[in-house]
């Protein structure tokens, strides 16, 4: 296993800010669970100063950059993005002085958006076909060469995060062994809503190398599960930053033990539940992590635990339908 580094010393006074990225406690969902035996253990990634576990990745992926030469000072840095990696490269950026352009679908919430251009970013939103349809291959492709343009034009270095091996290479040096120091190790399984993949390929790594038998399952939406070989239906799902329904070049397969979708009515009402039951205010792909693994606690999985990642913060869903009560309309 990997020893972890980086992690913040709160015993001092941090340089900056992105010394304070990782690390996020553990807590027992233990009223999400009272109806069932199992328990579900849940990384507070939220908690990171940009809201979200990309702070981690987008630090990783500059200060690799730097290292090799890729990046120069004062050269622009430009990723496309749903807006948590680009939360976390405006961040980055603007503690270590390089402009930063993020290309974003207008598919996502605006939010995103707006703390990213308070952190001096320039955001560049591309129109989708049909919102009601979600984010489609077709709007991905538009942002994607959007980013390939604006790349070539200002000379810029691309973040590239469904690429670059540091995404992963993050999680399996410094979130997995934490989740196994945090846990001492005793985890029966994992289960992580996949967007770059990265994550999920990090965190697996580590942990089928600590133990091969924690089980460890890709959670996808229901209708847009490509990863586990269901014909695509329907795009428009409400979980934002994944489900794309393309293959993703950081997975390793070897290390997929299962795949579990989630419909989008018990993504709402378990991240709700979340916020109202035990107090923490995160996004869909939370709830998504969440009610797959209650899915597994359902099953197989009784009497066992099940590690889950709490993505983001709820905080950027302000303007979408997640918060939302009859006092509003």
């Amino acid at each position: 296993m990997p020893e972890t580094t980086n992690s913040p010393d709160t015993s001092g006074i941090c340089a900056s800010v992105t010394d304070a990225i990782g690390y996020a406690p553990v807590v027992d969902l233990s009223r999400l669970t009272a109806d069932l035996d199992g328990r579900i253990l849940a990384k507070l990634e939220y908690l990171n100063p940009g809201g979200s576990k990309k702070d981690l990745i987008s630090r990783a992926i500059i200060d690799s950059a730097e290292k090799k030469g890729l990046l120069q000072p004062g050269q622009t840095v430009l990723e496309l993005t749903s807006g948590n990696t680009g939360n976390g490269l405006a961040m980055i950026c603007a503690v270590r002085g390089y402009p930063f352009i993020a290309v974003m679908s207008r598919g996502n919430t605006p939010e995103r958006a707006a703390m990213m251009r308070g952190m001096g970013a320039t955001v560049v939103l591309v129109d989708i076909d049909d919102p009601t349809h979600g984010i489609t291959a077709d709007d991905m492709k538009r942002v994607e060469d959007t980013a390939a343009r604006l790349t070539e034009e200002h000379n810029a270095f691309r973040a590239d995060q469904f690429n670059r091996q540091e995404n992963a290479e993050a999680h399996y040096l410094h979130t997995g062994p934490e989740w196994l120091r945090q846990t001492e190790g005793n985890i029966h399984a994992f289960c992580d809503f996949v967007g770059t993949g990265g994550g999920f390929a990090g965190v697996a790594r580590a942990f089928k190398e600590h133990n091969p038998a924690i089980q460890c399952y890709v959670v996808e939406p229901d209708g847009a599960a490509k990863l586990a070989g269901q014909c695509i239906s329907c795009c428009a799902h409400v979980i934002q930053g994944g489900g794309y329904a393309k293959e993703l070049p950081l997975l390793n397969h070897d290390h997929v033990d299962g795949h579990l979708s989630v419909k989008d009515e018990d993504v709402a009402i378990v991240t709700r539940r979340l916020a109202s039951e035990e107090g923490i205010f995160a996004g869909y792909s939370s709830g998504a992590n969440v009610s797959a693994a209650r899915q597994l606690l359902q099953g197989d999985f009784q009497g066992k635990t099940i590690a889950v990642t709490i993505c983001d913060s709820g905080l950027k869903y302000l303007s979408t339908d997640l918060w939302k009560s009859d006092l509003d309309e």
